[in-house]
C-alpha cells in the first residue's frame, strides 16, 4: 500500500506541475500591471507539489527501510542482510531513484520559492513559475512513464541482488544528494533567469533574488564534488583524486558555469552590468547540468555512476534535453536584444577582472566539454579515442594560469574604473612570492612544470586572499568579504594540493612476503601478515601493514581485497595512514606467487603522497566561504527589509499624526 501512496502521489505532483505551468503562462496575457486571476494558482501549486514529491520520495524510503521485496526497484538494489545505513542510500543508488530524489529536490526548491520570495514583480514570478513548471513536467513525464521506482513484482522475491558494492559506502549518503540540490538551485536559476528575460525585469531587483539560489547551488555543488573525489580516491583503490573520467567531468561541467555565472549575477546585483551575460550564463549553468543527467543517466557511458541502460530512456532524456536548452536559447535568441544595457566599466575595474575571468572559465569549460564528448561522437562511427590528463592538464592550463593571475589581482581593485598602477607595490610582492617558490622548487629537483606553476600560484593566492583586508579593521570586514577571502584562500590551498601531490609523488609496487619491507617517501612499510577476515555481506583478505618513519612508533594499516556475495563483486579497500604533509596510501592485490623463501607473496601497492589532503580542505574552504557570503548576503537583506519597515511605520505614523492634528484643528 506504501508503494502504491507515492506512486499516486507521483501522479497528483505531475498534474499540479501542469496546473503551475499553465497558470503561470495564462498569467502573462494580462496587460503589464493588470492583476490575473490565474496568477493566483500558480503559487498554491508549487507548494503542493512539493509536499506530494516529497511524500512520494518519502515511501520509496521506507520500502527500502523496510526491504519491501514486493518492490521491483527495491529486489533489485537491496538485500535483507545489507547494513541499515546502505539500504537507505540504495534508495538513490540506482536510476529510478535517484531520479524521484532529483524530482522530490526541485518540486521542494520550487515550493520554496513560490511561498517565501515576494521582491519580484508578480508577473515575473508567474513567468518564472511557469517555467518551473514546465521544467519539473518532464521530469515527472520521464519518471511515469520510463522510470517508475514504485512498480510491483508479479510474485514479491525472495531475496534480493543488493547494491553495487562500489556504492556500500558513507560516500553514497553525501555524494548524490549534495550534487543534485547542486543540479536542482541551478534549475531555479534558470527559470528566474528565463522569467526575467520573458518579462524584460533584467535589473539589478532580480539579481538580488537569483543570487542565493546560485550561491546555495554552487556551494553544494563545490562540497558534492569534493566529496565525490575524495570517495573515489579512496574506495577504488587507484590513488588517484581526478581521472577526468566524462562522469567526473559531468559535475564539474556545472559547477564551472556556476561559478561565472555568481560573479556575474553579483556584478549585476551590486553595479547593475553584465545583463545579458548573466542570463546567458543562467542558461548555460542549467544546460550543462541537463547535460550531466543525460550523460549519466542515458545509459550513453558505462561506469559506476551511470545507471541506465535502456535506449528508450536515453531517447526520453536526449529530447527533455533539446526542448530546455533548445527552447531556453530560442528564447534569448528573441529577447536578448530587449535586454537594456546596463552600466559600463573600464578593463583595469574589479567588473573587468571578473570579466576576464568568467571568459577564462567558459573556455575550460569548452574544453572539457569537448574531452567529453569527442569519443561519444568518434565511438559512434566505429573508432575508439581515449581522452584523458595529456589534453586536460596541458590545455586546461593555457587558460587556468592567466585566471588565477587575475583572480589574485581582481580583488585589489576598484569597481567600475582604476588604474592598475596603483596596486602596483602588491603586485610586486606577489610576483616575488611566485618567483621565490619556482626557485626553490627548481633547486630542490627535477620536477614537472605545470606541478612548479601550481605552487607558485598556490603560495601568491593564499597571499592575495588577505590583501583585501589590509588597512580595515577586522571586527568590521562584512560577513560577504570574509566570505570571499576565505573562498580564495581554499582555492589556493586545492591548487597546493594538487601541484604538490602531481609533483611529488612516490609509488611502490611489488611482491613482498609477510616479514618483507619496503621504503617510500622516508617510510618503511612492512608487510606483517595476510589474513581471511569477513563482514556482513563480503568476505576478504585483509593485510596487517606497519608503518613508521623516521624511528616513530609503527601505525598499522589493514588493507583489503573484499569478495561481496550480493552481487557478486570483487573490491579493493585502501587503507590511508594522514600526516600533516600528506597521506601514505595502500592498496593489498592478489597473490604473486611463492618466493624464494617458499613464503606466499602478495602485491602490495603503496603511494606517499605529499599534501594531497590539501585538495579536499581546500575544497571545504571554498564552499565554507560560499556559506558565509550567503550568510552576509543574508544579513545584508535582512537589514534592509528591516529599515524599510521601520521607514514604512515611521511614515504611516507621521500621517496619522498628521490627520490627528487635522482633526483637532478648530474649524474657521
Amino acid at each position: 500500500m506504501i508503494a502504491e501512496i507515492g506512486h499516486a502521489a507521483l501522479w497528483l505532483a505531475a498534474a499540479l506541475a501542469i496546473l503551475q505551468m499553465v497558470s503561470g503562462a495564462l498569467a502573462l496575457r494580462e496587460a503589464e500591471g493588470a492583476p490575473s486571476p490565474y496568477a493566483l494558482y500558480a503559487r498554491p501549486a508549487a507548494v503542493v507539489q512539493a509536499f506530494l514529491a516529497v511524500l512520494a520520495f518519502g515511501t520509496l524510503l521506507y520500502s527500502f527501510a523496510v526491504t519491501d521485496l514486493s518492490v521491483k526497484l527495491v529486489a533489485t538494489n537491496s538485500h535483507s542482510m545489507k547494513p541499515f545505513l546502505y539500504k537507505l542510500t540504495g534508495t538513490w543508488g540506482n536510476h529510478e531513484g535517484s531520479m524521484l530524489l532529483w524530482v522530490a529536490v526541485l518540486a521542494l526548491s520550487g515550493g520554496l520559492l513560490a511561498f517565501a520570495e515576494r521582491r519580484l514583480p508578480e508577473r515575473t514570478m508567474s513567468a518564472t513559475l511557469a517555467v518551473q513548471g514546465f521544467v519539473a513536467m518532464g521530469f515527472y513525464v520521464f519518471l511515469l512513464f520510463s522510470s517508475n521506482p514504485f512498480e510491483r513484482l508479479p510474485v514479491p522475491a525472495l531475496e534480493g541482488v543488493g547494491l553495487n558494492p562500489l556504492l556500500q559506502d558513507i560516500g553514497l549518503a553525501v555524494h548524490p544528494p549534495t550534487l543534485y540540490v547542486g543540479y536542482v538551485g541551478l534549475s531555479v536559476a534558470f527559470s528566474l533567469a528565463m522569467g526575467a528575460l520573458i518579462t524584460k525585469a533584467v535589473n539589478p531587483n532580480f539579481a538580488k533574488v537569483m543570487r542565493p539560489w546560485v550561491l546555495g547551488a554552487w556551494v553544494f555543488l563545490t562540497f558534492g564534488i569534493t566529496a565525490g573525489s575524495y570517495w573515489a580516491y579512496y574506495e577504488l583503490g587507484w590513488g588517484g583524486w581526478w581521472f577526468w573520467d566524462p562522469v567526473e567531468n559531468a559535475s564539474l561541467m556545472p559547477w564551472l558555469a556556476a561559478t561565472a555565472l555568481l560573479h556575474s549575477v553579483s556584478v549585476l546585483a551590486a553595479c547593475d552590468a553584465l545583463r545579458t551575460w548573466t542570463i546567458m550564463l543562467g542558461v548555460v549553468a542549467f544546460s550543462m547540468s541537463m547535460l550531466g543527467t543525460f550523460l549519466v543517466r542515458s545509459g550513453v557511458l558505462t561506469s559506476v555512476h551511470a545507471f541506465a541502460v535502456d535506449p528508450e530512456r536515453g531517447t526520453l532524456l536526449l529530447i527533455l534535453l533539446a526542448l530546455y536548452i533548445g527552447g531556453s536559447l530560442t528564447i534569448f535568441a528573441l529577447r536578448a536584444s530587449s535586454i537594456a544595457e546596463g552600466k559600463r566599466f573600464t578593463a583595469t575595474s574589479r567588473e573587468g577582472a571578473l570579466v576576464f575571468n568568467n571568459v577564462m572559465l567558459c573556455a575550460i569549460l569548452a574544453i572539457v566539454l569537448l574531452g567529453t564528448l569527442y569519443p561519444l561522437l568518434t565511438e559512434a562511427f566505429d573508432v575508439r579515442v581515449s581522452v584523458g590528463p595529456p589534453y586536460f592538464n596541458p590545455v586546461g592550463a593555457i587558460f587556468a594560469i592567466p585566471m588565477f593571475v587575475v583572480m589574485a589581482v581582481g580583488p585589489l581593485l576598484r569597481w567600475k574604473d582604476d588604474k592598475v598602477a596603483r596596486v602596483q607595490p602588491e603586485l610586486a610582492v606577489l610576483a616575488a612570492v611566485a618567483l621565490l617558490v619556482i626557485a626553490l622548487v627548481v633547486f630542490l629537483g627535477d620536477y614537472p612544470l605545470l606541478p612548479i606553476l601550481g605552487l607558485a600560484l598556490a603560495s601568491a593566492l593564499a597571499l592575495a586572499a588577505f590583501l583585501p583586508l589590509r588597512g580595515r579593521k577586522l571586527t568590521r570586514v562584512p560577513t560577504a568579504t570574509w566570505g570571499m577571502v576565505v573562498a580564495h584562500f581554499g582555492v589556493a590551498v586545492a591548487l597546493f594540493g594538487m601541484a604538490s601531490e602531481g609533483a611529488f609523488t612516490e609509488e611502490r609496487l611489488a611482491a613482498v612476503s609477510p616479514g618483507g619491507a619496503e621504503e617510500i617517501g622516508g617510510w618503511t612499510v612492512q608487510l606483517e601478515s595476510v589474513d581471511p577476515v569477513s563482514g556482513p555481506n563480503w568476505t576478504a583478505i585483509e593485510a596487517r601493514i606497519s608503518a613508521s618513519r623516521s624511528g616513530s612508533e609503527p601505525v598499522i594499516l589493514a588493507p583489503q581485497a573484499r569478495n561481496f556475495w550480493s552481487p557478486p563483486q570483487a573490491t579493493s579497500e585502501s587503507a590511508l595512514l594522514t600526516r600533516w604533509d600528506g597521506q601514505l596510501y595502500a592498496v593489498i592485490g592478489d597473490g604473486a606467487g611463492i618466493g624464494p623463501d617458499g613464503q606466499q607473496r602478495w602485491q602490495l601497492r603503496v603511494w606517499w603522497k605529499p599534501f594531497v589532503t590539501f585538495i579536499w580542505y581546500g575544497g571545504v574552504l571554498v564552499a565554507m566561504g560560499g556559506i558565509l557570503s550567503f550568510i552576509g548576503r543574508l544579513q545584508v537583506d535582512l537589514r534592509r527589509r528591516k529599515a524599510a519597515r521601520l521607514g514604512a511605520e515611521r511614515r504611516m505614523d507621521q500621517a496619522a499624526l498628521a490627520l490627528s492634528r487635522t482633526a483637532t484643528e478648530p474649524a474657521e
